[in-house]
């Protein structure tokens, strides 16, 4: 396969893996790069977080309340993406702080119904979402791109620098994570970041690196690892970071 080919296909897989958009098929063997496709994370958290500003936008060009436009915004990227992050960020609290062991946890954590911890931290998390994104909104695309597309790029580096803890399950499938293409997604996400930003989108990528930071060691205390949901809620809590910090910062 030539390189440019290789680029292509790593592209498509990302946003294969991470939204529910409506895209060719792939041949079996083109997952074979799954593990190679995490440096174009970022891309897709640019097309997410555009996606929920033109929603946000369009809300907000019709005079809908504020915080209407910022659910829909929310809502559009939820839509976009399956709210598969926010389904990996109920589990992994569920599982933490629901079980005693790092086997009941695993168990609790693949269980598709959700508990107290669950629903709390969806609660939180979103309010902080939607309540950053009130403010954010009339600064136009920019936040929401620089968040959606950072984010993204938090997730490969635990996913390099933790070993599975499950020996199957959706991050386990994605294959060998390298750490240049990780570099990569960083390098990426941050260019976005200071395009978005300026300067501001380098202590961006700071917060993330944080959030990154914290949700390997808790993983690792916990389940001795990571999984998908850990990349999930990795997401989810690196994203309403970057948000708060825009809010601060911009």
């Amino acid at each position: 396969m030539q390189k440019s080919d290789a680029v292509g296909t790593q592209m498509l897989l990302a946003f294969v893996l991470l939204t529910r958009l409506p895209l060719p098929h792939l041949p079996d063997a083109a997952f074979a790069q799954a593990g190679r496709a995490v440096w174009a994370y970022p891309l897709v958290g640019v097309v997410v977080g555009f996606v929920g500003w033109i929603a946000g936008d369009a809300a907000a060009a019709l005079a809908l309340p504020p915080m209407v436009c910022a659910a829909l915004a929310v809502g559009a990227m939820m839509m976009l993406t399956g709210a598969m992050h926010e389904d990996g960020l109920a589990d992994l609290f569920d599982g933490f702080w629901g079980g005693m062991t790092s086997e009941r946890r695993l168990d609790i954590m693949r269980d598709s119904q959700i508990g107290t911890y669950g629903v709390l931290s969806l609660l939180m998390v979103t309010l902080v979402r939607l309540a950053a994104i009130v403010v954010l909104l009339p600064m136009g695309a920019v936040p929401l791109i620089a968040a959606a597309s950072l984010s993204r790029a938090a997730m490969p580096v635990v996913m390099a620098t933790l070993s599975h803890a499950r020996t199957d399950g959706l991050s386990r499938s994605v294959g060998t994570v390298r750490r240049g293409d990780v570099v990569a997604g960083l390098i990426l996400g941050a260019v976005v970041a200071v395009i978005c930003a300026g300067v501001v989108g380098l202590v961006l990528v700071g917060l993330v690196l944080g959030v990154a930071a914290a949700l390997r060691a808790l993983s690792k205390a916990k389940i001795g690892g990571q999984t998908g949901d850990v990349l999930g809620a990795t997401q989810q809590l690196a994203e309403a970071t970057v948000l708060l910090g825009c809010i601060a910062l911009l």
